[in-house]
């Protein structure tokens, strides 16, 4: 069974973050650098929210708020579901189907250590897949 744990450590180190106060322009600014849809607000080591792409779409861009002007907080989504490093795959994909969101954060002894997102859940589901045919091919080659 594969386990975030085992996600995050083939994703590159570091949490991005932003800071509450910062304007949702620097946030998505920062996504694009990052080539992410999320990013956490975050103030110090306090998880504080999430800032989507979605949640500039509904939120800023559909309300003709100004991406410049709007700080993150008022946008964020908050609480933010979080999962622990020992979740599944499958449990985290269960949360976010049934959760409709697609993104995770990563708690581990009460810091943030990641995000996970419902692609890096789907590849490795279908590494997994990939790996039970090849079991399954040479068990009937014999």
């Amino acid at each position: 069974m594969e386990l975030v744990r085992h996600l995050l450590a083939h994703k590159p180190v570091g949490v991005i973050s932003i800071e509450p106060t910062a304007t949702v322009l620097e946030a998505i600014g920062l996504m694009a650098r990052h080539e992410t849809g999320s990013v956490l607000v975050m103030q110090g080591k306090a998880l504080l929210g999430i800032l989507s792409e979605r949640d500039y779409a509904r939120k800023v861009a559909l309300k003709g708020r100004a991406s410049a002007s709007t700080p993150v907080a008022e946008v964020m989504s908050s609480p933010v579901v979080t999962v622990g490093p020992d979740e599944t795959v499958q449990h985290c994909m269960q949360v976010m189907t049934e959760r409709r969101f697609r993104h995770l954060a990563v708690i581990e002894n009460g810091t943030v250590t990641g995000i996970v997102s419902i692609g890096d859940l789907v590849k490795a589901m279908l590494e997994l897949q990939q790996q039970e045919i090849a079991h399954l091919q040479q068990y009937i080659a014999g």
